[in-house]
């Protein structure tokens, strides 16, 4: 499979088309060039905005590469409805395992979370650090995966502000409360998956508070269960992921 490589637009640039020459940007150049690719290699080019392009390497410079667009294809690899995962960060690296993961399962946008039992709290300066961080590494699996659309990892912001938002689309809270439905059954069986974009809010180390949960389901979130096992908090919303995607390519 040729090299995948994201590319932000550049407004400044020419518009994309076959037989258009691009001069990549410097990590892309650097990538091309840790590959040994020569002049006349195939590598595939994505910009987020839909689909993929397929591209020959023209020069290789010392710390350039030029390429020409060739073809365009069409092809995506979206979950039909767009997965929101709001979540309370995990601690140490896991967010960044979190993060990779999710986008390789397909979700649309990631929204970091301060809840009351956070260890991970991030503001200011550092916070935009870690949000610019997270999204580094969700075009890298989406380099990885094959997708052409890059998550969005937004800054992080606390549970009460997050619950103020008028979301589209459904509110589901990963829980483990009595009342709580599986949910492959929200879903709905294999072949009827419920469509739609969806909010999917999971709690940090130790859950959220009791507050919290009385708070989530008075704006609307929805209990679901993945079972009466207690997941981490970095493997939880991914096996909601998971789910998800098994009964969407199941239909």
């Amino acid at each position: 499979m040729p090299a995948r490589l994201h590319i932000d637009p550049d407004p400044a640039g020419p518009r994309w088309a076959p037989g258009v020459e691009l001069a990549l940007p410097a990590n892309a150049s650097r990538h091309v060039q840790v590959l040994r690719l020569q002049p006349g290699a195939e590598i595939q080019l994505f910009d987020g905005r839909g689909g993929e392009w397929c591209a020959e390497v023209l020069e290789m410079g010392r710390k350039t590469v030029s390429v020409c667009l060739r073809a365009h294809a069409a092809v995506e690899r979206e979950l039909a409805g767009a997965v929101t995962l709001a979540l309370g960060m995990p601690a140490n690296e896991r967010m960044d395992s979190l993060v990779e993961k999710a986008t390789e399962l397909g979700v649309a946008a990631i929204a970091p979370l301060v809840c009351e039992r956070s260890v991970l709290r991030l503001a200011g300066e550092r916070a935009e650090r870690k949000a610019a961080h997270w999204q580094a590494i969700a075009v890298a699996a989406c380099e990885q995966s094959g997708r052409n659309r890059v998550p969005q990892i937004a800054l992080p912001i606390t549970l009460r502000d997050l619950l103020a938002q008028q979301a589209a689309g459904h509110r589901l809270l990963l829980s483990l409360d009595a009342d709580a439905l599986p949910l492959a059954r929200w879903l709905g069986p294999s072949g009827s998956v419920r469509t739609g974009a969806i909010t999917l809010l999971s709690g940090p180390e130790g859950g959220l508070a009791p507050a919290e949960i009385r708070s989530a389901r008075e704006a609307g979130f929805v209990p679901v269960s993945l079972g009466s096992r207690v997941l981490r908090a970095d493997t939880a919303p991914l096996a909601a992921l998971a789910v998800i995607a098994a009964l969407e390519a199941a239909a």
